[in-house]
């Protein structure tokens, strides 16, 4: 025989673990389900000051005597009268309706959901609840708007089936995918009434829709402004020497002065080169904090949790009582089991909250330069530092940071955002933080002015004087990171957008 010790993780305790690390949205969903699926566990509807509550506060024997809120209650109008001990409509006055001549309905007559099979005053409820979803209009997709166009400009026939096809095979950005000689050996038509047809499709909207390179998408944007002259032409057949912010060789080859060349690149980059995408993106989803940051009286920072947040649900003991009765066994050891689960989710829900203001305070803390003054004084910080004054574990601390949002007089930003890496100082003093770093740069490079551009060495050298002792490596990772060009690339592009433009 021989005696251990194991460590053994329950599927309540893994559930646990993974509710700290999702997200408002995944919270919702799970919640949602779980309201579904339990019928212990209900929603807190009126539960205003406090999030989560552990139970209810009836019990089936609070009951007061005269309660007509029972499950004996009668379902007939006099009966529901005399109970009540006036008329109906006094006590329902929403149901008090006239009702249409002839119509024998219970339903109100103006109400908004008609039956839409039969025409007539019926309403198409069937004892459930109405689809508002389908009332809703939904988005469109791109071949659909496309192929909407088409049946309003092309009549049936041979071109309208061409133009079709073209549809289809137009990518999401908006490019034709396949080319041209393909689908005229597809259709067995000549490639004539193929390319008449990709003209008529490359009109519709938006507009660069069907293109099959950048430079036509460009051009053909630029002709519906009437800005496809003989230097925009140029321009745009030697997009690669754009790139490369070679603009000396662009006011050669298109025989223009630097305001007119700079007037010409702000025109192409006020162009989308992905028109297709407007339609095949998916709705941006607001983000919702899951703390609330607020500078206090006494010029602290106060720390909240977001309770819109943060679902509202609890475990109904007179509806466990009730069940708990039945004489039937399996309806019992359902009953325990149901009650068992929801009084669990609200204790994990309870204890997430916790956990995530208690992090969320310590960051503020740790980060207190930050919230004060700006990106310029946000300290170096790990999930080390934070786990060991809140007493946790670091993996604890990154599942509670993941898929989080602070709202700060700053602005929204994620929970990750406050940890970064540190860079020591020259002097010997406190690290910097990366992020922080990362802002001198670009200060630094957005004060440029065209005669006098830093390479990474200049940074480094300025950065030294401050204090920051940091390699030009790091610099010129930080720089690709914020998308900042090199040093002899800015000097180009700084080189025209400094010109003046013509009024």
């Amino acid at each position: 025989m021989r005696q251990s010790q194991s460590l053994v993780m329950t599927p309540q305790l893994l559930q646990a673990i993974k509710l700290l690390q999702l997200s408002t949205t995944e919270l919702g969903a799970f919640v949602e389900a779980e309201l579904e699926r339990n019928p212990m566990l209900e929603r807190a509807e009126n539960d205003e000051d406090a999030p989560f509550q552990r139970e209810s506060e009836a019990a089936p024997e609070q009951r007061e005597e005269g309660d007509w809120a029972l499950e004996t209650l009668s379902t007939d109008r006099g009966a529901l009268e005399r109970d009540l001990g006036t008329e109906l409509e006094n006590a329902f006055p929403d149901d008090a309706v006239a009702q249409p001549s002839g119509s024998t309905s219970d339903t109100p007559a103006d109400s908004p959901f008609w039956d839409m099979r039969g025409g007539g005053g019926g309403i198409a409820l069937d004892g459930d609840d109405p689809n508002l979803e389908a009332y809703l209009a939904t988005s469109m997709s791109l071949a659909e708007h496309l192929h909407h166009q088409l049946a309003e400009t092309l009549p049936d026939g041979t071109p309208r089936l061409i133009g079709a096809v073209l549809i289809e095979a137009i990518d999401p950005t908006g490019y034709l995918a396949e080319p041209l000689e393909d689908i005229a050996r597809r259709l067995g038509v000549s490639l004539e009434e193929v390319e008449a047809v990709l003209a008529i499709v490359q009109g519709f909207e938006p507009t660069g829709i069907g293109a099959r390179t950048l430079a036509e998408c460009l051009s053909l944007q630029l002709k519906e402004r009437d800005r496809f002259d003989p230097a925009m032409q140029t321009l745009v057949a030697h997009l690669d020497l754009l790139g490369k912010r070679d603009f000396a060789a662009l006011r050669r080859l298109c025989r223009v002065d630097d305001e007119d060349l700079a007037d010409m690149v702000r025109e192409i980059r006020a162009l989308d080169p992905k028109p297709g995408l407007r339609f095949n993106s998916p709705p941006a989803e607001p983000v919702t904090p899951d703390v609330i940051v607020r500078p206090a009286p006494d010029g602290g920072w106060r720390v909240d949790l977001n309770t819109e947040a943060l679902p509202r649900v609890i475990a109904n003991r007179t509806f466990y009582a009730r069940i708990a009765r039945d004489p039937e066994a399996s309806v019992r050891s359902f009953a325990d089991e149901a009650w068992s689960n929801a009084t669990w989710i609200v204790r994990s829900l309870e204890q997430r909250a916790r956990t995530i203001l208690k992090v969320s305070i310590e960051i503020v803390r740790q980060q207190d330069g930050f919230f004060t003054y700006g990106v310029a004084h946000l300290r170096p910080l790990n999930l080390k530092t934070i786990a060991d004054a809140v007493q946790m574990h670091e993996s604890t601390i990154s599942r509670v940071t993941a898929n989080k949002f602070i709202a700060t007089p700053r602005g929204l930003f994620e929970m990750k955002y406050f940890f970064t890496a540190a860079i020591a100082s020259s002097d010997g003093g406190d690290a910097y933080s990366a992020e922080a770093v990362r802002h001198r740069i670009r200060q630094l490079v957005e004060a440029e002015s065209p005669d006098r551009i830093l390479s990474d060495d200049a940074i480094v050298e300025v950065l030294r004087t401050v204090g920051i002792d940091i390699a030009r490596r790091t610099v010129a990772k930080y720089r690709e990171s914020m998308h900042i060009p090199s040093s002899s690339v800015r000097r180009r592009e700084k080189s025209v957008s400094c010109q003046r433009v013509p009024a």
